[in-house]
């Protein structure tokens, strides 16, 4: 065995419809990948059409899955909502929801404008009330059992952390809603659980976001008890047992997984320290050089 293999049976996942919110890039879709793989359906969904598309046939291809994409703004609760019945109608039910899509800004919270504080609460805590409620309310409606609805968020919505301030805002929302619809909606048949991802491997992250003399200091394996950030396909498994009926009895909890990371140093961001004004400066130019791209 390795971090790099599946752990669940291959029919592990047969007869799921999975809705994914930002399944186009990262943890999305490596998730949506083993998804595939365990014999669900999928549903991808992100603001950026040509990118889910992109996917939605590379993991169809790979896996000889069905995965279908469609463009749309979780902030909308209009659109979560077309998104929902179009699934409804290509798939004939949606089981499980993965409310990953994200957004986050890192940075001095004086530097930052009020609309980027709300464009990160908007995608990350607007957006997963939307699609929970959304989905939520068809599901109670129709009196259907064993749904399950699993939530990203970040090992820094317990503790809070500097510099991602509206990111430990919006997380530490959607962890409150996940304990308190898991007692409310249980009863219903309804599941909801919520994993805390450390650092996963990317490649090329920090090295954009940060100047070239700070990226050995800010590298977050020096952070990492176990010497290493994650393999996606590590998450994927996580994220396959906790849709999956094998953890029928898992419900309102949040799963840390980072090494150990939170226990050594609790706020993953507030190394940023010892980032001076001068060197903000040039992460805040290397940011919009990205977004340009």
């Amino acid at each position: 065995m390795s971090t790099t293999q599946g752990m669940l049976r291959e029919d592990a996942l047969m007869g799921k419809n999975i809705l994914i919110t930002g399944g186009g890039t990262g943890l999305g879709k490596a998730m949506t990948r083993y998804f595939l793989q365990l014999g669900a359906q999928c549903i991808i969904t992100s603001r950026k059409d040509d990118v889910i598309q992109q996917t939605a046939a590379e993991l169809s291809k790979e896996t000889n899955g069905k995965c279908i994409a469609i463009a749309c703004d979780v902030r909308d609760y209009d659109q979560v909502e077309q998104v929902i019945n179009f699934g409804i109608k290509q798939l004939g039910s949606i089981d499980i929801l993965v409310n990953n899509a994200a957004g986050n800004f890192i940075s001095p919270t004086e530097r930052l404008s009020h609309r980027a504080f709300e464009s990160v609460l908007g995608i990350v805590l607007q957006g997963t009330i939307n699609c929970t409620l959304a989905l939520g309310k068809i599901w109670i409606a129709n009196k259907d059992k064993d749904k399950t609805v699993l939530n990203i968020v970040t090992t820094y919505a317990s503790t809070g952390s500097g510099y991602v301030v509206p990111s430990a805002c919006a997380k530490s929302g959607v962890l409150a809603m996940t304990r308190s619809l898991a007692v409310e909606w249980g009863r219903k048949g309804i599941r909801l659980n919520a994993i805390a991802p450390g650092p996963f491997h990317t490649t090329g992250a920090f090295d954009r976001l940060f100047p070239s003399n700070l990226s050995d200091t800010l590298n977050p394996v020096n952070r990492i008890p176990l010497g290493r950030t994650g393999n996606l396909q590590e998450l994927a498994n996580l994220a396959a047992y906790l849709v999956s009926d094998y953890s029928a009895y898992i419900n309102g909890d949040v799963i840390t997984i980072d090494g150990g990371e939170w226990l050594k140093g609790a706020g993953e961001f507030n190394g940023l320290d010892a980032v001076s004004e001068e060197q903000w400066d040039t992460v805040e130019k290397l940011t919009r050089g990205a977004k340009s791209t």
